[in-house]
């Protein structure tokens, strides 16, 4: 093979762009703490209490590519007692936030079901927020098993 002067620059060029980008590569999953000021953001700084809302996840995912999730909240749907937004988190996702949902009195009752993807065992976490200002959170933890076997 025979090397030009301009195959050499564009190979010089491509392997400096790829140490230059190489030494920037963020971690792939996030961290405690950026899940935890995800939940400081949306609450608007208030502590989530216990109650009021209930998070259905498997104990353990054989399959992580599609856990189930469902979260449902205590609510009149009337009144200060309305749920505004439910929003999941999972801690070891490169994107903790997984999925919110908003709600009116005409939802008539705060209950949502999705799947999401999870990559190891992790806490899912759910938090809602009500019209009234008050926060509640529950929170699973899901383990993912890799090929069915358990662990």
């Amino acid at each position: 093979m025979k090397f030009t002067r301009r195959s050499v620059l564009g190979l010089a060029a491509s392997a400096a762009a790829f140490i230059s980008v190489g030494a920037r590569v963020n971690p792939a999953l996030a961290a405690v703490e950026d899940t935890e000021k995800a939940i400081m953001e949306f609450t608007g700084g208030a502590t989530p209490a216990e109650g009021k809302i209930t998070l259905t996840a498997p104990e353990i995912a054989e399959n992580g590519n599609t856990v189930p999730v469902s979260v449902s909240v205590e609510s009149a749907m009337s009144g200060d007692d309305l749920v505004e937004s439910v929003i999941i988190f999972a801690e070891g996702n490169p994107n903790p936030q997984v999925a919110t949902f908003h709600f009116t009195e005409m939802s008539g009752a705060a209950e949502a079901t999705t799947r999401m993807r999870l990559a190891k065992t992790q806490n899912v976490i759910a938090v809602a927020k009500m019209k009234d200002g008050s926060v509640f959170m529950d929170k699973k933890q899901v383990k993912v098993t890799i090929g069915g076997c358990g662990g």
